[in-house]
């Protein structure tokens, strides 16, 4: 049994850390940090984990680096960005692996995380030393990582349809248009008004139009694929709804098709390509037919579904992809990451 901890545990994401990991069946939560909630037990806070006996004596506490690597031998950060950083450091020196959910690791270059973040980057010296924690790409890295930089919620529903098709040089890669609608609780759990019940509900709007932070990890991955320069046009949109992420990427082929015949062939790399990225794959669901995907069938797992069309008439490909954002696109992969890194099944306690 490994012993865990999750600094910043009263969030979404920190919430969704403490339901997963309190049903591991080869971790053992150790410590659970608030700075607000500090001295309340698990079950106090979060009521609906009541019934398992380790949430009526486990209590959350102040974090604190030195006592929290005395408890854990791998530490999961649900802080916010620039935060996360001052746990890290002190952690990863005193022999704590790391896993970071917020944006502090993602990127590899300190300029950019400054342009996109508007500060200085507060421990530059690590970013070379972690892993970009997407297991369906990363995986041999991530076994062997003492930093993994747990991927966005928008970037994972974004990269892992478009990555096998940059690398197979299907799709044009500065080209690429993404839409994508996202729930409340991607904002965090926060109280500010574009976010109350009344602003969010029986509304639809875009935001961080043009320039989202997430563009920074999303282009320095495809470009890392591409093997140059990768640009691309990204829109959030926030939708009432609780969790869910849906996103429909419009990609222009490096072949031409003119007819049905050539259209045809070309559909047929496409599912070949993905079939050999993902077939394999447990928390990936490549649909056939008529399947389209829908939140409605992934919220509450790991799992993304990938759907695609190819449309004749624009020369265009159309590919979309649904994910929980904050089991997919937060603590259900950081979690996996860590049965990647401990050895465990990489499915354990997510199915």
């Amino acid at each position: 049994m490994k012993k865990v901890a999750i600094v910043g545990a009263s969030g979404y994401s920190g919430e969704e850390l403490v339901r997963l990991l309190l049903n591991h069946p080869h971790v053992e939560l150790s410590a659970v940090t608030s700075r607000q909630n500090a001295g309340q037990t698990v079950a106090q806070i979060f009521p609906r984990f009541a019934s398992h006996p380790k949430s009526r004596s486990l209590r959350f506490t102040e974090p604190n680096a030195e006592t929290l690597a005395k408890q854990a031998d791998v530490v999961f950060l649900a802080l916010p960005h620039g935060v996360a950083a001052e746990f890290a450091v002190p952690l990863i020196q005193a022999g704590c692996v790391v896993i970071d959910l917020s944006a502090d690791f993602r990127l590899k270059s300190a300029e950019t995380y400054k342009e996109f973040y508007a500060h200085d980057h507060p421990a530059p010296d690590l970013l070379k030393k972690s892993v970009y924690g997407l297991p369906e790409v990363y995986r041999g890295q991530i076994k062997d990582a003492l930093l993994i930089a747990s991927p966005g919620c928008y970037p994972t529903s974004i990269l892992l349809p478009t990555l096998p098709l940059i690398r197979a040089k299907l799709i044009h890669p500065n080209s690429i248009i993404a839409d994508s609608m996202s729930g409340v609780s991607g904002a965090g759990r926060k109280a500010e008004v574009d976010y109350l019940f009344c602003e969010c509900n029986e509304s639809v709007r875009p935001y961080g139009v043009p320039k989202h932070r997430h563009l920074s990890e999303i282009e320095e991955q495809m470009s890392i694929a591409a093997g140059s320069k990768v640009t691309i046009q990204f829109t959030p949109h926030l939708i009432p709804v609780n969790r869910g992420i849906l996103t429909t990427l419009y990609l222009a082929p490096t072949e031409h098709f003119n007819d049905a015949a050539s259209a045809g062939a070309f559909a047929e790399k496409i599912a070949t390509c993905y079939q050999a990225a993902y077939a394999s794959e447990p928390f990936v669901r490549l649909l056939e037919g008529k399947a389209l995907p829908d939140t409605k069938n992934v919220v509450g797992t790991n799992v993304v579904e990938i759907g695609w069309r190819l449309d004749p008439r624009t020369g265009r490909l159309i590919v979309m992809s649904a994910e929980d954002n904050i089991v997919k696109g937060a603590s259900g992969q950081a979690v996996q990451s860590m049965n990647i890194l401990c050895g465990f099944p990489e499915t354990a306690g997510l199915i």
